[in-house]
C-alpha cells in the first residue's frame, strides 16, 4: 500500500509538470519557439487566483475566482505575444529564448512586489479532504482533482488541435507562416490566441499546485522540470507532454523514497539527457518531414 500511495502522489505531481509542459508544447506547436517563462506564468496564475479567492483579498467563490483568473492570464498571454514576442519576429530563435527568460524574471519581480516573498496558502474547498480508495489506501482530494483535470484538459486540447479548423490552422501556421497567410489564416491572431491558451493552462496548473501547498514567487522555477518533461515526452505532442510529466513525477517520487539524498532532483534531468541521446525527438514524438 505504501508503494501505491507513493505512486499516486508521484502521478499527481507529474500531472502538474505535465500541465506546465503542455504550455511549452502549445507555444512550440504555434511558433516553433520555446517559452521559458511558462513556469512563471503558472506562478502568476496561482497568485492571481489567490487574489480573487482568499478571504483576506476579494473573497470570491472558488470556481468563479479560478475562471476569472484564467481570463486575466489569458489576456496576459495574449498581450505578451502582441506587445513583446512580435518584436522579435523574424529574429533568430535565440532571441525568443532570451526574451522569455527575461520575462520570467520580470514576472517573479511583479509577483514579489504585489504579494511578497513569504509563502502564502490558496484557500480551496479541497484542503484537508481525503478520498478513501480501499482499506489503508487514500488519496487527497487535491491529488485526485489534479489527475482528473489534467487528463480531461489534455484530451480537450488534443481534440482541439486534431479535430477543429482553428487547431489545424494553428498547426499550419507553425509549419509555414507565409503559406498559411496566403491561404487566408490570420497568423498573428492565431499565435496570440495560443499564447492566451497557454496562459489559461498555466493558471490551471498553478491552482492545482497551490491546492497542494504554499506558493511563493520562486515556484515558477518548476518550469525547468516541466521543460524536461516536455523534452522527454517529445515537443509537439500534447499526450507526450502529459506522459513526460507523469514520468518525471514518478521518477522524482521513487528516487526521493528509495534513492540516496539529492538524487530525486537530479534524476529527471539525467533521464532527459538519455532521451536526447537515444530518442532525440522524445519518447512520444510526432515525426514529420519539413520541406525547405
Amino acid at each position: 500500500m505504501e508503494l501505491v500511495q507513493l505512486l499516486l502522489g508521484g502521478i499527481a505531481n507529474g500531472c502538474i509538470y505535465g500541465l506546465i509542459a503542455l504550455g511549452f508544447v502549445l507555444i512550440y506547436k504555434a511558433s516553433e519557439g520555446v517559452n521559458f517563462a511558462q513556469g512563471d506564468m503558472m506562478m502568476l496564475g496561482a497568485f492571481v487566483t489567490l487574489g480573487f479567492v482568499n478571504a483576506d483579498r476579494m473573497d470570491l467563490p472558488f470556481l468563479p475566482g479560478v475562471a476569472l483568473a484564467c481570463l486575466v492570464m489569458g489576456c496576459v498571454g495574449y498581450g505578451i505575444d502582441r506587445f513583446l514576442v512580435r518584436g522579435v519576429f523574424g529574429q533568430p530563435q535565440f532571441a525568443m529564448v532570451i526574451l522569455t527568460i527575461a520575462l520570467g524574471f520580470a514576472l517573479r519581480f511583479v509577483a514579489g512586489t504585489i504579494w511578497g516573498y513569504s509563502p502564502l496558502v490558496l484557500e480551496t474547498p479541497l484542503a484537508g479532504v481525503n478520498l478513501e480508495l480501499a482499506a489503508g489506501l487514500a488519496v487527497s482530494a487535491a491529488d485526485a482533482a489534479t489527475i482528473v483535470t489534467t487528463v480531461v484538459l489534455t484530451v480537450l486540447l488534443w481534440a482541439f488541435f486534431a479535430r477543429t479548423r482553428l487547431g489545424l490552422a494553428i498547426q499550419a501556421a507553425s509549419q509555414n507562416q507565409l503559406a498559411a497567410y496566403y491561404m487566408g489564416i490570420p497568423v498573428k491572431f492565431v499565435n496570440s490566441l495560443v499564447w492566451a491558451l497557454s496562459g489559461i493552462v498555466a493558471t490551471v496548473a498553478g491552482v492545482l499546485y497551490a491546492a497542494k501547498g504554499a506558493i511563493d514567487p520562486n515556484i515558477g522555477l518548476l518550469g525547468i522540470k516541466a521543460f524536461a518533461a516536455a523534452v522527454i515526452g517529445g515537443f509537439g505532442s500534447l499526450p507526450g507532454a502529459l506522459a513526460g510529466g507523469v514520468i518525471v513525477g514518478l521518477i522524482e517520487a521513487t528516487a526521493q523514497r528509495y534513492g540516496p539524498s539529492g538524487i530525486s532532483q537530479m534524476a529527471p534531468y539525467a533521464l532527459m539527457l538519455l532521451v536526447l541521446v537515444f530518442w532525440p525527438g522524445g519518447l512520444f514524438a510526432q515525426i514529420r518531414a519539413k520541406k525547405v
